[in-house]
């Protein structure tokens, strides 16, 4: 407990922080300035762009991950209704629901769901915290002001912006990346025991999150690792006049002389630290696979497709497969490069050409110097850099071989995943598949690299025109005209960069804008709606899985939250999910039109409510509207199971109509009776049409035929079962649409009572039911 009163600890933390800001130099404040920009921005696009959720329904996996871990699941515990609440990318498991992830994404989601109930707060400071250690790693390895500038070119990456502002895995996993790479390097340099500490809490944290991404990043880094462990044992070695082996079991015996580590040299404990740290989160990762599906070598993505994952040869999940050959796998991320350094790195083919120019920079450094700053002011490093024992440019070269090693792995390794493939669609066309409206996110970390060249050629521009400024200045142009001149010059090119920067970024954001409004206006009945005890049903037009496509509409991990969603399936699974909830308030979700992956084709919905009607007979009209040049309707009834024995529907036609035409049916335990059939003379109209009693869906339908023989045909679908009790449920209202040419057209058709345009208005159809005990 403090000792200061309440109102004097806030006067001393903004002394604090006015003493730090103080002392801080105007490189620092304009990294923090571009990192609390990336953040601002990332909230903004995720709030806008991103409302409702993007075209990757993988975001739906994460928050619903995230919901689960905050009330302290790792899973859905659903029963028997498993299949009716199934999210996509979830595994069933004899009623247990699990997702295909690992969880650390939707954790940091988590944390600010539980902090603020805002989760893209998570996405703001990842996207800030990755703008700041682009910063750092850049500063690190080509100078701050170098690394000043890569953080810009990071921030201001399409592929950045797009993906950071989603409920995805990738910029959370690069946070953690990024966070090893600058505490490893800081261990190097500074030969600090706590930063490769940090080193690899962070790196195992990566691998929890994304295994193989981890592995590429970290591939360098361990590469460089071994090779200085092995330098040292082998200067050990000839110190000792002993050979390798003998030399580590020398070291080990010493280790256990002296007590722990503090036996071995300092090089040695720190590697062993980062590794140690980094294999007890390995650890960590297998018991959560052991958690989850029972062995500590099957991941939860294998159970859920076992031929996904890195390979080659034949590669699958759900129905999606193909031969995933060399061949394919150069053509696809060729084509992903292309796309990553003409559209989603920072002002497109310009800041693609800065990192070129950075990186030949870097190589001219090494051979003339063996600094990859090269020519660069050494003074622009600032007096951290000069810290490192073994020569501050020795520091440099490593930290710029490490950083190209990323690029280097992360290109190889994703040859050997079918992942960029599939996200690219169809090869050639930008605007097709995820890639187009987030870029080629499996190489998110490749934006690293480029970033930190990028920085370094944007570093070696003003350092050539600040040269430029000097010999006009010596050829006898005076120097406020030379400084004039070269601000133009920098004003001309921040112009040109900028306009870049907002060309490249404008075409993801406009389609993801318009996947936006589409789900709006999908969503509007939901914004509109409150739910106290609600439980609605949603239609599968991807097949049986929720949150794909509808990922706006989840579920709360206990299933029983202000409003449940369950699947629109089989009248007799529909009817066990209303069993579960007996007291809840009904809803049916539809829409007018199909859905498709097209931001273009837009539905539009309705949200209905529903009641259970019961009784020994329930009693049903409907009344449509009949057009002038209608000259017969036909009404029949089909139930879509039906019954062994019976009848499989029955019907009647009607010649005298009138400007509208009232049908009457009804429902019983022995099935749906037509009275019109009876009354136009049918000999079978007196036996009832029989339905399943378990559960079915009668169909009753109105065709009107013209006299030119075209149809136009009111159907409406009615949920029913016989209860234990020899009653008669339905569900009500039927599911009505409205069908030109043809009998059944499902969503396409779907009547929407409070939207008159969307209709003739001729076009009336009403029905109403009333139980009889």
């Amino acid at each position: 407990m403090s000792l200061l009163p309440p109102s004097v600890r806030p006067r001393r933390l903004a002394a604090r922080l006015r003493e730090r800001l103080d002392r801080a130099d105007r490189v620092s404040l304009a990294a923090a300035l571009v990192a609390v920009a990336a953040g601002v921005l990332t909230f903004a696009v995720a709030a806008t762009v991103f409302s409702h959720h993007s075209a990757n329904h993988d975001e739906g996996v994460y928050l619903t991950q995230a919901a689960l871990l905050l009330a302290g699941q790792l899973e859905f515990h659903a029963g028997p209704l498993a299949d009716a609440v199934h999210p996509w990318f979830f595994i069933e498991d004899a009623g247990r629901l699990y997702p295909k992830y690992n969880p650390v994404p939707a954790a940091t989601f988590a944390v600010s769901m539980a902090l603020f109930d805002e989760p893209r707060v998570t996405l703001a400071a990842v996207a800030a915290g990755n703008a700041a250690l682009v910063y750092l790693l850049g500063s690190m390895t080509v100078g701050r002001r170098a690394g000043l500038a890569a953080a810009v070119l990071f921030a201001a990456s399409p592929m950045a912006v797009a993906t950071s502002a989603a409920f995805l895995p990738y910029a959370p996993t690069t946070f953690f990346n990024l966070i090893f790479a600058v505490a490893y390097l800081r261990s190097v340099r500074d030969r600090s025991l706590a930063a490769a500490g940090v080193a690899g809490v962070a790196i195992g944290i990566a691998f929890f999150s994304r295994p193989y991404t981890a592995v590429l990043f970290a591939a360098p880094f361990i590469g460089h690792a071994l090779w200085q462990v092995g330098s040292a044992v082998r200067r050990f070695g000839a110190e000792s006049g002993a050979s390798t082996p003998r030399a580590l079991a020398a070291l080990g015996r010493r280790a256990l002389a002296v007590g722990g580590s503090r036996g071995l040299p300092g090089l040695i404990r720190r590697h062993g630290l980062t590794a140690l740290f980094g294999t007890l989160f390995v650890g960590v990762t297998l018991a959560y696979n052991v958690r989850m599906t029972g062995s500590p070598l099957t991941f939860p993505y294998q159970v859920f497709a076992p031929m996904d994952g890195p390979g080659f040869g034949e590669r699958r999940i759900l129905g999606h497969s193909v031969d995933y050959t060399l061949g394919l796998a150069l053509e696809s991320n060729r084509y992903a490069l292309q796309e990553i350094a003409t559209r989603w790195f920072a002002a497109g083919p310009l800041g693609t050409a800065l990192a070129l120019g950075g990186g030949a920079v870097a190589v001219g450094g090494w051979r003339a110097s063996g600094d990859p700053r090269g020519l660069l002011d050494g003074g622009a490093a600032g007096p951290s850099e000069t810290r490192d024992a073994s020569g501050s440019a020795a520091f440099r070269r490593t930290a710029a071989l490490l950083v190209v090693g990323v690029a280097v792995s992360v290109v190889v390794g994703n040859l050997y995943f079918w992942g960029t493939h599939n996200a690219l669609a169809e090869l050639s066309d930008p605007t097709d598949g995820l890639a187009s409206l987030f870029g080629p996110f499996y190489h998110f970390d490749l934006l690293v690299p480029l970033s930190v060249f990028g920085g370094l050629g944007v570093a070696a521009g003003h350092r050539a025109l600040s040269a430029a400024r000097t010999r006009l200045v010596e050829r006898g142009v005076s120097a406020p005209a030379a400084r004039v001149a070269l601000a133009l010059v920098v004003a001309g090119a921040l112009v040109v960069g900028g306009l870049a920067a907002v060309d490249a970024a404008a075409d993801p954001i406009e389609r993801n804008a318009a996947v936006d409004e589409k789900h709006e206006a999908a969503y509007a009945p939901f914004d509109e709606t409150t739910f106290g005890n609600g439980l609605v049903f949603v239609p599968a037009p991807y097949g049986e899985w929720q949150n794909h496509p509808f990922q706006y509409l989840r579920n709360g991990p206990g299933l029983d939250g202000d409003v449940v969603y369950a699947l629109d399936r089989d009248p007799v699974e529909n009817f066990a999910v209303l069993d579960a909830y007996p007291d809840r308030t009904l809803f049916r979700y539809g829409y007018q039109g199909v859905w498709t992956a097209n931001p273009d084709v837009r539905v539009t919905p309705k949200l209905e409510p529903l009641d259970r009607r019961s009784g020994s007979r329930i009693d049903a009209e409907t009344t449509v509207g009949v057009p002038d040049r209608v000259a017969r309707a036909q009404v029949r009834v089909d139930p879509r199971r039906g019954a062994l024995d019976g009848p499989d529907h029955a019907s009647y036609t009607v010649s005298d109509l009138g400007d509208s035409l009232a049908v009457d049916w009804a429902v019983t335990p022995e099935g749906v009776r037509l009275p019109g059939a009876a009354a136009a003379g049918d000999p079978d109209a007196a036996e009832p049409v029989p339905f399943d009693p378990e559960g079915d869906v009668v169909a009753v339908t109105v065709t009107l035929v013209d006299s030119a023989g075209s149809t136009f045909t009111y159907r409406q679908e009615v949920t029913v079962r016989v209860t234990q009790d020899g009653t008669v449920e339905a569900v009500w209202p039927p599911e009505r649409s409205t069908c030109r040419l043809v009998t059944e057209c499902g969503n396409e058709g779907t009547y929407l009572p409070d939207e008159p345009d969307a209709h003739p208005d001729w076009v009336v159809f009403e029905t109403d039911a009333e139980s009889s005990d």
